[in-house]
């Protein structure tokens, strides 16, 4: 009591402790939902001033997953939509510089040759009819944010509205390219080079000092060697901001132990067993695999795989298709490992199947069948009584199979008077395929599938094959609590010793793999591991130092433990990282200055015999050609002796292998052509073509941009 009464005296404290707690929090998630330059997290980016909203992004990207599916990652498409955007931004901004607009006329042309052949927005002689667009347009205006159907789809105001404006953008950008492309075209001057290049040769006489022929324990290369390296080349040493990571995998998968469980249980499957009846309150037997009445229902109820009556080819039999085939009928074979399934697999039956079949089909759709076009009408019970009737008027008269065509829907077979020949692995309706391969040559029936009900005649079945029809009980291979809760506490002590230990000497300990991986802020996928920006996203925290380790839970592994071990900023590339490209770069500058001060001037023969070469030739080298007979590719070295008379001898020239004097002892001139038309066509058009890419490029990096991406929505 005493104690209660004390809570109740300092109640107001107590009140007073928990909303300044309650307050700080949330003070520190404003301070935390504003980036580093103090921009709020619903700017994705600015570019050129104008800014990509947080709630539109999120709404296109929206719009974009649903349209795409599974198969992409969020990632990919939240790229998608920024570069869209950010294409948008930059165009539009030199679209208003020249004043370039998409007027109603043409975007009238524009919507003309997008829709003109929609049955919707066209008349009774099947001509585009603007008013019927209109009038389209204003209903979707009306009835917003509602759609309406268009052909095979709906779209509703605000999707028109994009659509146009992304009509109007498209035209915009091919003429904003188009103009650019009359201007790009190269000279008389420019296509007298070209020319000269390719027929222009030399011949020539050199000795080549190489690089190894002093040793590398002879030149010091200093991290200030480096250092200025970089800063000379800049370009190449330019890097994106990176973090570098290990990790080891603590993986959720079944142990021994829980695979002869399993094995177990499939055995134990094959004997009755007897159950308490609550209802009854009797005894019931339930009977196993040897005695069951009803192998479907079995199957289904004790197997993860559902049973199928099909009858399988070798090849759909898996890893153990041979052990399978040579099982009596009505003998089991199994526990046996395949697809990540134990199995268990009693033979039912064995026939010769055809591999490939030749049907011939009428197709009779119904509304809302798969590719079922608009205008069909009938329900599935029309359809099916259609499909009937044509099926006893066929059972009466197969020859007017052809003269029923008329009635089918699948355009593409009716051409071939609705034949279809296709093999058992092809890609068909599952009852279309069951039907055409269980059945006999001869046979005909009507089958329902999600196309509609099709009357399929089976014309002929070859390449019979062995098949096997089985029951099989399927149980995935799964660890258990026991082995989870295992593999948690070990990575729950693996947390615990990197507190004080090395990561890679308590991963060795544990015979676990340490995986490095280094990537970008933006990245999205870590080897072996998929799409992790869980990870990405802490490496780049800014609360997260170098030695910091963390766990994180990832799909079909388990867990893994990260620890960032290197972080790299935007900017040139540090001494200790290009160290490894660069040192040899550096090293050979010092050498050819070593070999340069060692090369007297003189006859190319005392030159070579000084130097302990030879005098090597190169002939018909042209400019076009950089490739130096004996030599390789030296393009300073074949610059270079284009630069010199007959007979004259270069000084000492740095190439990529080594230090030549070059001499030249022949030049042919090109003779000059009367007209250079096709050089100049064939230049202008090689640019032209590039004209797209280079544009953009040059004008996305002359654009001010502000990237906010990682620390908004990625």
């Amino acid at each position: 009591m005493a104690v209660l009464n004390k809570i109740r005296q300092r109640s107001l404290v107590l009140i007073l402790v928990i909303a300044l707690a309650l307050f700080a929090f949330v003070i520190g998630d404003v301070f935390r939902n504003l980036d580093s330059t103090g921009g709020p997290q619903d700017i994705i980016a600015t570019v050129n001033g104008e800014d990509i909203k947080r709630e539109p992004f999120m709404l296109a990207v929206q719009n974009m997953q649903q349209r795409t599916g599974p198969n992409t990652s969020e990632t990919q498409v939240k790229n998608n939509i920024y570069n869209e955007e950010l294409r948008r931004i930059i165009m539009s901004s030199e679209f208003d510089k020249l004043g370039l607009t998409v007027e109603k006329d043409k975007m009238r042309e524009l919507l003309e040759t997008s829709f003109g052949n929609y049955p919707e927005f066209q008349n009774q002689d099947s001509i585009f009819d603007v008013n019927k667009m209109s009038a389209f347009i204003a209903n979707l205006k009306d009835i917003q944010p509602q759609g309406a159907p268009l052909s095979t789809f709906t779209i509703n105001y605000a999707q028109w509205t994009n659509n146009e404006q992304s009509l109007a953008n498209n035209a915009l950008t091919q003429q904003y390219y188009n103009l650019v492309k009359a201007g790009v075209n190269a000279t008389v001057t420019e296509a007298e080079d070209d020319y000269i290049a390719g027929a222009k040769t030399l011949d020539l006489k050199y000795v080549q000092v190489p690089y190894t022929t002093i040793a590398d324990s002879l030149v010091t290369v200093t991290k200030s060697d480096i250092n200025d390296y970089i800063e000379r080349n800049k370009d190449t040493y330019l890097v994106d901001a990176t973090r570098e990571i290990l990790f080891v995998e603590f993986k959720e998968e079944a142990s021994v132990e829980d695979e002869d469980a399993l094995k177990a249980e499939l055995l134990v499957l094959r004997s009755d067993k007897l159950e308490f009846n609550e209802s009854t309150k009797g005894t019931d037997t339930v009977f196993g695999f040897d005695n069951t009445k009803n192998i479907e229902a079995f199957v289904n109820s004790n197997s993860d795989i559902k049973y199928s009556a099909d009858y399988f080819r070798p090849a759909q039999l898996g890893t153990a298709k041979d052990s399978l085939s040579n099982t009596a009928i009505g003998e089991y074979y199994g526990p046996y490992k395949d697809a990540g399934y134990y199995k268990y697999s009693k033979i039912l039956d064995k026939a010769s199947k055809a591999d490939s079949v030749k049907v011939r089909h009428i197709l009779i759709p119904f509304a809302g069948a798969t590719s079922a076009a608009p205008d069909v009408m009938k329900t599935n019970e029309e359809a099916k009584a259609t499909a009937d009737s044509i099926y006893s008027v066929l059972r009466g008269n197969r020859s007017k199979f052809v003269d029923l065509l008329e009635l089918s829907s699948d355009k593409v077979s009716n051409e071939k008077e609705g034949v279809i020949e296709f093999a058992y692995n092809q890609g068909f309706a599952p009852p279309f395929k069951a039907y055409s391969f269980d059945n006999k040559k001869g046979d005909m029936g009507v089958v329902e599938t999600s196309f509609g009900y099709h009357i399929i005649e089976i014309l002929n079945q070859t390449a019979f094959n062995n098949t096997l029809q089985l029951a099989t009980v399927a149980r995935k291979i799964e660890p258990s609590e026991k082995t989870n809760d295992d593999v948690f506490n070990a990575k729950q002590k693996f947390e615990i010793a990197a507190e004080t230990g090395d990561f890679r000497e308590l991963a060795a300990e544990r015979n676990l793999t340490v995986k490095p991986v280094t990537f970008k802020e933006l990245d999205e996928n870590i080897p072996g591991l998929g799409s992790q920006r869980q990870v990405v996203r802490w490496a780049f925290d800014n609360e997260t130092e170098v030695g910091d380790y963390k766990s994180f839970t990832v799909a079909g592994v388990g867990f893994i433990v990260a620890q960032l071990v290197d972080v790299n900023e935007e900017g040139l590339m540090s001494v200790e990282d290009a160290a490894a490209s660069a040192s040899t770069a550096v090293r050979n500058e010092k050498k050819a200055e070593m070999i340069r001060k060692k090369i007297a001037t003189g006859a190319l023969a005392d030159i070579a015999a000084a130097q302990g070469q030879t005098v090597k030739n190169a002939t018909g080298v042209t400019m076009s050609n950089t490739t130096l007979s004996g030599a390789g590719a030296e393009p300073k070295i074949v610059g270079a002796a284009f630069g010199l008379g007959k007979g004259e001898v270069s000084k000492p020239i740095d190439g990529n292998r080594g230090v030549y004097v070059v001499e030249v002892t022949k030049v042919s001139e090109a003779t000059k052509l009367e007209n250079y038309a096709a050089i100049i066509a064939r230049l202008s058009n090689a640019r032209k073509n590039n004209v797209q890419t280079k544009v953009y490029s040059a004008l996305e990096a002359a654009a001010e941009i502000e990237d906010n991406r990682a620390k908004t929505v990625y």
